[in-house]
């Protein structure tokens, strides 16, 4: 159970429990209605506390799942820039040497802790492209353009990664071939 949770038990066990006492008092004091006013503005007083109390909590919960998803959002963006940086590198310098390869392994790890399965799947498909461009160390014109447009279907999926919306993946990645294409 969270603790929470918990805290809402034991709060709402403490409430009931000092609703009864204070209705036993209210009902026990119906000869002195001075009393009785006292009583029930004890009782809305902790009404009151109660409530503001739980959406206290849950405003709480809230936004620490928001700070969450944020910095996973940032840290997710920084590095899929940090791919596309390092790809854009080693296709200007037209060559991919073992240091790229090792740098591409240390992205590969970290990717791999913070992507979705399907932009891994992708990215898989990537370095498959990647693995037969080293091969020779150069990259020629065609292995250039194979390269950009396997990292255009890996940037459709990482763009589905980071921004979740109403548009289907598969229209954002048309569009994105489309785009490399006209390239």
């Amino acid at each position: 159970m969270k603790n929470s949770s918990k805290y809402l038990l034991i709060s709402l066990t403490t409430f009931i429990a000092g609703y009864l006492f204070l209705r036993l008092a209210y009902i026990k004091t119906i000869d002195i209605p001075f009393i009785q006013e006292i009583v029930l503005i004890i009782l809305g007083t902790i009404a009151t506390i109660a409530i503001t109390a739980a959406l206290l909590n849950k405003q709480s919960e809230i936004e620490l799942e928001k700070e969450q998803r944020v910095k996973i959002f940032e840290l997710k963006s920084d590095l899929y820039f940090e791919l596309i940086d390092f790809i854009e590198k080693v296709i200007t310098k037209g060559e991919i040497n073992k240091s790229d390869m090792i740098v591409l392994e240390f992205l590969t790890h970290k990717i791999s802790t913070i992507a979705s399965p399907e932009v891994l799947f992708e990215y898989s498909n990537f370095l498959n492209i990647i693995k037969s461009t080293s091969e020779d160390d150069e990259i020629t014109a065609l292995e250039s353009d194979e390269l950009s447009a396997g990292l255009a279907k890996l940037c459709g999926k990482i763009r589905y990664d980071l921004i979740s919306n109403s548009t289907s993946s598969a229209n954002i990645q048309k569009l994105i071939d489309n785009n490399i294409e006209q390239l």
